[in-house]
């Protein structure tokens, strides 16, 4: 990895140099795998595997013996080079449902809007994305964690969340099952 003041745009393991897709869009769509928000049924071997394959465009050529520095190399970029916190805490957002608030928020700091611009490194993005300190994503995360510590909301909040509920919880991730049925069930009515 690179020092903090630099943003890498490939992955050097052993001697060998890989290109790394490194735009916020494409981390965003891997992380979606990651997460298996996209395909629930596939284990978490799966999930890192699609993961490689959309990082290193040349994954398919990659030898078997640099796939767990590939793997690590992954790790940390998503982390932007940042140590690794441990065990994950509870989720609070979700780069999806979030994607409005969050580029809201990255605008008020960046003073663009970043879903305009042909390419931003997901470090750039990162570090936008870390100085939301005000505004509507800071209000719904801070009334999440309330609410999933079973803190009291202020007035405020509570009315904000009454007013913005749909906002403010989390969507359980779609079952595949219900998903398959829903494409039936709309299949059979010609939509």
């Amino acid at each position: 990895m690179n020092g903090p003041w630099e943003l890498p745009t490939r992955a050097v393991i052993e001697d060998r140099v890989y290109e790394i897709r490194t735009d916020y869009r494409d981390i965003l769509e891997l992380m979606r795998w990651l997460d298996g928000t996209v395909d629930p049924t596939l284990d978490q071997g799966e999930r890192w595997y699609l993961a490689m394959r959309l990082f290193y465009p040349d994954f398919a050529s990659m030898p078997r013996q640099d796939w767990q520095q590939a793997t690590d190399f992954l790790a940390g970029f998503l982390r932007a080079g940042r140590p690794d916190p441990g065990p994950a805490a509870p989720r609070l957002m979700d780069w999806q449902q979030d994607a409005p608030l969050i580029a809201a928020g990255i605008q008020a700091v960046s003073g663009r809007d970043v879903r305009a611009l042909p390419y931003l490194h997901w470090w750039s993005f990162l570090s936008c994305f870390d100085a939301i300190g005000d505004g509507t994503f800071a209000t719904v995360v801070a009334i999440r964690d309330k609410l999933r510590r079973g803190k009291k909301l202020e007035g405020w909040e509570l009315d904000f969340y009454r007013t913005h509920r749909p906002l403010v919880d989390l969507r359980a991730a779609e079952d595949p099952e219900a998903r398959a049925e829903k494409r039936r069930l709309l299949a059979r009515l010609g939509a």
